[in-house]
């Protein structure tokens, strides 16, 4: 085991992560969303259930936030408010190393360090298991080449691609669900090939188990479960509905502890109607906006701002219903966005101090291109499939992920989750090359529309990328300039 290149190619993402993670080891956290999983944490950890807000916590926000408190549900000054906004699998993770390292400041180390071994390190080995079982997947290279070969050199070039994507590397600083939710969503779309291939019922309980706990991280997958499920009901049958048997057990306690809670049918999370607020607000252009951020959080009954949020949200779009489709297509263009949010955000505001101009655009380079390089090769990369099962359960991700962003909200980070997919894809491309290309477009029918399709697809995205410099140069060129550091953006 310790030879193979599953575990080299794990320590080398870990030893990759652990860079940033050791670098930043006195960094803290913001008042924002990891201030909201940590409150989660801190009362698992001692024992108090699901919940947050404590006085001692709303004293931290109240020059912020004036929170109604009238609004909540038997508050407690100690121990705060049980909650249902949050799903519950990331506070729970962070509990449990809460509760072995202690609730100290250190415990923000303690929380990256657990998430670059746990989380982050294992994206790349299991991407190349993704890889060696979709050797069935591909349009072969050439009649007369080996087709292993080709899938061994595509999986750890993908691999490779994961363990040292930049934004990847630096993650397991933040304090967010998007660290347990690419690993789990990887692990699920493995154990789904695995369904596929070999439908044992081993594989149809995993399928259902880890889409149930990925489903316990974000709730935005329940969309591609549902699909996944009618793929295998499809293909086998009675049987694949162990795995829908398996999802619900695992997911049906949180769901009855919700529901419990408000009195009525609830679901993972109560968050929606919130996003929704945000997503269709007058002043918001599909995207996060800080000002209406704020306007539901006064709120402490979950159930409550969940449906005055989706209210609003209604109310909004019947007073302009003109918006709706701009939105859809703005949301789609933030998804695919350029990942420079973040920079953006801690330069701007002064975490990093100083920059230099060139240092400073080569750190922009290094974050913003790996993105670039990769989504275009992926999108080449497409053409080179083969209609099969395999290819079929990727379209329902990659379609039933993003789906849910385009109507409701999206950021770039949330195309994250989709980067082992799209370097995977772009692999194929460059170990077979133009050459490939241009035999599947001489061969097949099919070939030639799925190479027009990526065409189309990559100007699609440059045209996009463009757009978005556009729209963004002023904040850009202040960035840049010499008090860029202190130009103070908000998220």
């Amino acid at each position: 085991m310790f030879k193979s290149f599953a575990f080299k190619i794990y320590l080398a993402a870990l030893v990759l992560r652990l860079i940033p993670v050791i670098a930043a080891r006195g960094l803290g956290i913001g008042l924002d969303d990891m201030f909201q999983y940590d409150m989660l944490a801190r009362s698992l950890a001692q024992g108090h259930g699901f919940r947050w807000y404590a006085e001692s916590d709303l004293n931290q926000l109240a020059s912020f936030v004036d929170f109604d408190l009238s609004t909540a549900r038997e508050y407690d000054p100690i121990l705060g408010v049980r909650t249902s906004f949050r799903a519950p699998l990331y506070p729970i993770f962070l509990a449990i190393v809460y509760f072995i390292n202690g609730i100290d400041p250190s415990r923000f180390f303690a929380a990256r360090l657990a998430q670059a071994i746990f989380l982050g390190a294992p994206l790349a080995p299991l991407t190349y298991w993704v890889v060696q079982r979709l050797s069935t997947f591909y349009f072969p290279p050439s009649p007369k080449v080996e087709s292993g070969k080709w899938t061994e050199r595509a999986s750890r070039i993908s691999a490779w691609l994961v363990a040292a994507y930049p934004m990847l590397l630096v993650y397991p600083l933040g304090l967010g669900t998007e660290n347990p939710f690419f690993v789990l969503l990887l692990a699920s779309f493995l154990f789904l090939l695995s369904s596929l291939d070999k439908p044992t019922t081993l594989n149809f309980l995993l399928s259902g188990i880890f889409l149930a706990l990925t489903a316990l991280t974000r709730s935005v997958i329940l969309a591609f479960a549902f699909a996944a499920f009618c793929l295998l009901f499809y293909l086998h049958g009675k049987r694949a509905i162990l795995s829908i048997l398996a999802f619900i057990v695992v997911v049906a306690p949180w769901v009855i502890r919700n529901s419990l809670l408000h009195g009525e049918l609830t679901g993972i999370e109560t968050s929606m109607g919130y996003n929704l607020y945000l997503g269709y607000h007058p002043q918001g252009n599909g995207s996060f906006v800080f000002g209406p951020s704020l306007d539901l959080l006064p709120i402490l009954d979950d159930a409550e701002r969940d449906k005055i949020g989706t209210e609003k949200a209604i109310e909004f779009i019947k007073a302009q219903p003109e918006r709706f489709v701009p939105l859809a297509v703005n949301r789609l263009g933030f998804f695919f966005g350029l990942e420079k949010r973040v920079l953006m955000y801690f330069y701007g505001n002064d975490l990093l101090g100083f920059i230099p101009l060139p240092l400073l655009l080569t750190i922009s380079a290094i974050l913003l291109l790996p993105f670039v390089v990769i989504s275009i090769s992926a999108a080449l990369g497409l053409s080179l499939l083969r209609w099969n099962p395999q290819t079929c359960l990727l379209a329902l991700l990659l379609i039933f992920y993003t789906l849910p962003h385009v109507f409701i909200l999206a950021e770039d980070r949330f195309h994250l989750a989709l980067v082992p997919y799209f370097a995977i894809l772009a692999a194929w491309f460059w170990v077979n090359g133009f050459k490939a290309l241009s035999i599947h477009w001489q061969e097949s029918g099919a070939g030639k529309i799925l190479l027009i399709l990526s065409i189309l697809f990559i100007s699609l995205l440059v045209t996009n990328w463009g757009l978005e410099l556009a729209r963004d140069w002023d904040k850009i060129s202040q960035l840049l300039g010499p008090n860029g550091n202190q130009s103070y953006f908000p998220y």
